[in-house]
């Protein structure tokens, strides 16, 4: 037999490894959207390579997990196919993706709207809140303080304390401070009362979805430029102007050239088209509003639409049609 020195040497390159360790990449995770390799490099030493690795993982996924198996697939898989020694695989994730797919992950289906689900959404009214709680904090909070020192440190009362005493057991209910004073509270109270039974967030508009216990909105402005640009593609629409309302939506375009009925159809329909593409919680009433401006001018009108509105066929020129009867007559008698 020859010896094993002299039967040659298998060396395997870099370029090879790091080519075996990207393809061991998208193997560990095979599924649309899985593992992919941004970077890779690779050293051999002797029987000996190190790998690592700049992968893009799969969102959502844990991370931990996949990594873990993503590395032992690199680590048997390079050491299956090129004989070498891999200890390990140094596994960076440099970016996560989303998987691509032709269907939407919320379909919003007609018959899918969760009965329990708002018409609106209701606003947390942080401002008015905070504003309220606020004052209601520093007034107690001075009041609390004083008190404590007066009965437990037997200092005087507080000259503001004293004052609004003394102010207040001299004037009376009628007096003109104390109603306008009144006045001001039942204001307060009034918009207090106000902000709790009225949903707020008059700027957003409800979607419908498909799943269970999640609401989404969509921003008034966003429906507006929605509709604006659809119905500012239509042929023949110059300017446009768009106002949305909680139950109605307004569009008011200029026509400078074309038909003004045919502009107006395919003004409604696109504007239509784009408030169904919102799939809005509320289909609000749709009002299309065309203009002429100012440098339009009526298209001319047809050859057709000429014969028909005078009776004669476009080869009279003086505008009389001739009668097929007589036609026909006339020629039977040069017969």
């Amino acid at each position: 037999m020859t010896a094993a020195a002299q039967r040659g040497t298998t060396t395997v390159s870099e370029r090879a490894v790091r080519r075996i360790a990207e393809r061991a990449t998208t193997e560990a995770l095979p599924a649309p959207g899985g593992a992919r390799t941004a970077r890779a490099a690779a050293s051999v030493r002797g029987r000996r390579a190190e790998v690592s690795l700049g992968v893009t993982l799969p969102y959502p996924a844990p991370l931990a997990d996949t990594v873990r198996e993503v590395q032992r697939h690199v680590v048997e898989r390079t050491r299956e196919l090129t004989g070498l020694e891999v200890p390990a695989a140094r596994i960076s994730v440099i970016a996560l993706a989303t998987p691509t797919s032709d269907q939407p992950l919320v379909s919003p289906a007609e018959d899918a709207i969760p009965t329990s689900a708002p018409w609106r959404w209701w606003s947390q009214r942080r401002v008015p809140v905070a504003v309220l709680t606020s004052v209601a904090a520093l007034g107690c909070g001075a009041l609390a303080l004083d008190m404590v020192q007066v009965h437990t440190a037997h200092l005087p009362a507080a000259a503001w304390r004293t004052s609004a005493v003394h102010w207040l057991a001299g004037h009376g209910p009628g007096d003109p401070a104390v109603v306008v004073a009144g006045g001001l509270t039942a204001l307060v109270g009034i918009w207090m009362v106000v902000l709790a039974l009225t949903p707020g967030r008059r700027h957003q508009s409800t979607v419908r979805t498909s799943a269970n216990h999640v609401d989404a909105a969509v921003d008034r402005s966003a429906v507006q430029a929605l509709v604006r640009d659809a119905v500012g593609d239509v042929e023949g629409i110059a300017a446009v102007r768009i106002r949305v309302r909680r139950r109605r939506v307004t569009v008011r375009a200029g026509l400078a050239f074309g038909d003004r009925a045919g502009a107006h159809a395919a003004a409604t329909a696109a504007a239509r088209a784009a408030l169904t593409a919102c799939h809005l919680r509320r289909s609000p009433r749709l009002r299309v509003v065309v203009t002429p401006e100012p440098v339009w001018q009526p298209p001319a009108p047809t050859a057709n639409a000429t014969a028909d509105a005078t009776g004669a066929t476009p080869g009279d020129r003086d505008g009389r049609s001739t009668p097929t009867s007589a036609l026909a007559s006339a020629t039977g008698g040069d017969r």
